[in-house]
């Protein structure tokens, strides 16, 4: 685990007398939970399971719903070419700042039921209780609202993830990000189309972004907390490599005279396991994918295939992380006597959230009685993307023992209130007092 940051439990910051009284903005949970059920049909299997990968027809059964809700509740729909979806509510009217909240629908193959729903639908929730309550108090909005659901977020079919908000912030080119195919050689382009999400609607950068999530980590549960904020996201750096053998016969074959590709990706997978030793707790290295060619009992392996992760928060660490992979690469390959290929990098900046919409977050926590507990984030999320062009944060409800990415993912129906209200109170003081409740809550960046 990285180190613990410093807990958020000192006093909550004062509320002058320039702050608005926002009107009680109320969520409904069982109308949450019922969302929740309803979706968690696409794609759900046994034990809590979920197989929802981005641009599948069970991904676009779960839009189409979504689509389907935002139509119900007067939210404009919208679609952009990579497919992000959007329900946007005018309540400010033209040239009135924007707040957009979400995450994303799809899903790891057997994973979990709340990993990117939760953000969407507690959105929608969020959304609906601030319009209600602002329409009963009769006050306008200082601002309008747009519901996200993001295209591959995960990134388990097509590579890289944040794909979606990746091509919304411009850190990625559209036309390179519909190219992208996946192990049956589909195109994102293909996939979009096949599930009728491929639009054409421009939707504008955002004043702020907001995430709620599942924690995906044991601190929150471990100390007996209901909420927390993300102040800062770890870095990335995430090679493709391919380990290059010679196909051969398992049995005949002299042992000295293979050339086994997989065995160099075993000596570089334990290489990268012993490396984090020097770091303590600030670096993490995995690979979750190795393709085998020809993948056959009785037959050498030609080609390895690994997706390599190194995570920190240190850039310093990251970058000799690096510069170790590549002479651990280098090493594997000479001891196996195989030949190797960097086929794709991807890198994503360590970097801080929106101190404004942390505080913000302190705010509404405060007035609910729950502290928002400081956390960082190690896995990727939207709101990554979207912190370069807007203030961003990720908001944390916790998750049993810290599971995610798996059937057994779990969030309390409590919890996940909790954190739809805290969410849906901060929407209500950004109504009341528009962007400058951000600059008092200390600063957009």
């Amino acid at each position: 685990m990285p180190p613990l940051p410093e807990t958020s439990m000192r006093s909550m910051p004062d509320m002058t007398a320039d702050m608005l009284a926002p009107p009680p903005a109320r969520i409904d949970p069982a109308r949450l939970q019922a969302m929740m059920e309803a979706v968690s049909a696409f794609g759900g299997g046994a034990g809590g399971a979920l197989t929802r990968l981005t641009l599948s027809p069970e991904d676009g059964q779960a839009r189409d719903w979504l689509a389907a809700w935002f139509a119900a509740h007067g939210f404009a729909p919208r679609v952009d070419a990579i497919g992000n979806q959007f329900g946007v509510l005018d309540l400010a009217g033209p040239g009135a700042p924007t707040v957009m909240v979400g995450s994303h629908l799809d899903s790891q193959p057997n994973g979990g039921r709340f990993d990117g729903t939760l953000g969407v639908l507690a959105a929608c929730e969020a959304v609906l209780s601030v319009r209600a309550a602002l329409e009963a108090a009769g006050t306008a909005s200082a601002c309008n609202f747009a519901v996200a659901n993001w295209t591959n977020e995960e990134g388990a079919r097509f590579q890289p993830s944040l794909l979606g908000s990746s091509v919304f912030t411009g850190a990625a080119d559209l036309d390179w990000a519909l190219a992208r195919r996946d192990g049956d050689g589909v195109t994102v382009a293909e996939a979009l189309s096949r599930i009728g999400y491929a639009g054409t609607d421009s939707v504008p950068v955002p004043d702020a972004f907001i995430e709620l999530h599942i924690e995906g980590g044991p601190i929150l549960e471990r100390e007996g907390l209901r909420f927390g904020a993300f102040t800062r996201f770890w870095g990335a750096t995430k090679y493709r490599l391919a380990f290059l053998g010679r196909q051969a016969h398992t049995g005949p074959t002299p042992m000295a005279e293979r050339r086994d590709a997989l065995l160099g990706a075993a000596y570089l997978i334990a290489d990268l396991k012993a490396m984090t030793a020097d770091y303590g707790l600030d670096l993490h290295t995995s690979v979750g994918r190795l393709e085998v060619r020809p993948n056959s009992p009785n037959t050498v392996p030609s080609e390895a295939v690994l997706f390599i992760e190194l995570r920190s928060g240190s850039p310093a660490i990251l970058e000799e992380a690096e510069l170790r992979l590549k002479a651990a690469i280098d090493l594997a390959a000479a001891r196996a006597e195989v030949g190797h290929e960097v086929r794709a990098i991807d890198r994503r900046a360590a970097g801080p959230m929106a101190p404004g919409l942390v505080r913000l977050a302190e705010r509404a926590g405060a007035a609910n009685g729950t502290v928002a507990r400081h956390l960082d984030t190690i896995g990727g999320h939207d709101a990554v993307s979207l912190s370069a062009v807007c203030p961003a944060v990720v908001l944390a409800v916790p998750c049993r023992g810290g599971v995610m990415h798996h059937p057994t993912e779990f969030a309390s129906p409590e919890d996940q209130a909790v954190g739809t209200q805290v969410l849906a109170d901060m929407l209500m003081i950004l109504a009341v007092e528009g962007m400058a409740a951000i600059e008092a809550a200390g600063g957009r960046r």
